[in-house]
């Protein structure tokens, strides 16, 4: 029997008036689940197929990417861990995206799931305030409150994506 991506229950929502490390963290998880929910009841084919032409975007490649995403500002630039990219290489440097066709779903779902626990355990209990390295950045730097605001921004967009990839696989809407 051919493997299908696991149901996602809806977390715990925290007090909408909680305090902003809370709220931050809170976002991001919803985001995540919002995501593994487009994913969940979905063969691994289904998973790899781009559904919305004439873009080659795919449900899996959007979860790959937000894995690489992650694990880059949470592990890399916040910690400075020396942690390779899982997907993306100098030839392919769009892997997350384009190397799918062969890709192991569940793995990588799994990946997903293990990368995602190991950055929130990277940034618990840490200051919002705290500096993080991004050459990019006019000064040379971001804090850790800029990082989880562009992983929202990263996941409202490409969540907004995974919508309509899975509304065009099986006719699914809502989270």
């Amino acid at each position: 029997m051919a493997w299908i991506a696991p149901d996602v229950a809806r977390g715990p929502r925290t007090d909408m008036a909680c305090p902003e490390r809370e709220m931050l963290a809170d976002w991001l998880e919803r985001r995540r689940v919002h995501l593994l929910r487009k994913c969940s009841g979905l063969t691994a084919e289904q998973l790899r197929t781009a559904s919305v032409e004439p873009s080659n975007l795919t449900l899996l490649g959007l979860l790959r990417h937000m894995t690489e995403v992650e694990r880059f500002w949470f592990r890399t630039k916040y910690l400075h861990e020396d942690v390779p990219d899982l997907y993306c290489t100098d030839e392919h440097p769009d892997g997350d995206f384009d190397l799918v066709a062969d890709a192991d779903a569940e793995a990588d779902l799994a990946r997903f799931l293990a990368e995602t626990a190991a950055c929130d355990a990277a940034v618990a209990g840490r200051d919002l305030d705290e500096p993080v390295d991004d050459a990019k950045a006019p000064t040379g730097k971001v804090n850790l409150r800029w990082v989880y605001i562009h992983l929202l921004e990263e996941y409202a967009q490409h969540t907004g994506h995974a919508d309509f990839i899975r509304e065009r696989i099986d006719g699914s809407t809502g989270v």
